[in-house]
């Protein structure tokens, strides 16, 4: 990757990350945590990978992208805004009663969002549909799904892996946000999912592991899943939840808690003196 575009990836990804910090703060809820860890995820897509136009938001042949992980909402709201999809002015008013942006995505008030989402599981089986409706109408749009590590643990993820892989669904692109913990604690505790690479393969997927902080290897494995032909392909991107504030990284705590006055003016600074 040239080194210009790799810092324009980097900035862009700690805006976004300012961005949620600023949605949380002002909704004084929301999910910092997992918001955070997938956000050079969705930087490389929206702003790299997909195939969107901001100004014609329900284009046919677009890419689509189901954040199964609804929850994490503010990275999504953060990268469509920094986009052009609407007014970063409305990142303020997140989960606001005259507000668009919702706890969790909806895809009927808000601009670019392709699917509401929000009950672990479903997104992903979604992704499926929109996948299998791009191969019966012959259409050359893929489809990304965003999975959390916990919400594997839910059977009708693997449920829609199977559903993937028997109709070779090499359209659709799986990403999971392996960043190892979740609302009550650590994922392999709670209810352990892994190995996710050897099941996902058991199930008839093209498998990459990724760190999902590192540019590089983002667009590597993007670029590889374009090439895999007659089966999906699943990404384990290996990620750190709360990346970028120091005091949220790897803290359960930072999964649904929103920082005060205090904590998002040493967020803040923290983030900006990376870029």
């Amino acid at each position: 990757m040239e080194q210009a575009k790799l810092n324009s990836l980097k900035k862009t990804a700690a805006q976004i990350r300012l961005d949620i910090l600023e949605e949380v703060h002002s909704a004084s809820s929301g999910h910092p945590g997992g918001s955070l860890s997938v956000a050079d995820i969705i930087t490389y897509l929206y702003f790299e990978e997909m195939n969107i136009d901001p100004k014609n938001p329900k284009m046919e042949n677009r890419d689509r992208l189901v954040l199964s992980k609804g929850h994490t909402a503010p990275a999504l709201y953060a990268a469509l805004a920094e986009k052009g999809f609407f007014d970063k002015a409305e990142l303020s008013k997140l989960r606001q009663v005259d507000s668009f942006l919702q706890g969790h995505p909806d895809m009927k008030g808000t601009p670019g969002v392709d699917m509401s989402t929000g009950s672990l599981g479903l997104g992903f089986s979604s992704a499926c549909g929109m996948a299998l409706a791009a191969k019966i109408d012959g259409k050359d749009y893929r489809t990304y799904t965003i999975v959390g590590d916990g919400e594997s643990e839910e059977g009708q993820i693997w449920e829609a892996a199977m559903f993937a892989a028997h109709y070779k669904l090499d359209n659709l692109c799986v990403v999971i946000d392996f960043n190892n913990l979740q609302i009550d604690g650590p994922v392999t505790e709670v209810m352990n999912p892994t190995p996710h690479d050897k099941k996902f393969e058991a199930f008839g997927f093209h498998v990459i592991t990724i760190d999902g902080h590192d540019f590089e290897q983002i667009e590597k494995a993007f670029a590889e899943a374009k090439t895999v032909k007659g089966k999906p392909t699943a990404i384990i991107a290996h990620t750190v939840k709360g990346k970028g504030v120091s005091f949220m990284e790897n803290q359960v705590g930072w999964h649904g808690s929103a920082p005060n006055d205090e904590q998002y003016a040493t967020a803040v600074a923290e983030i900006k003196a990376s870029l």
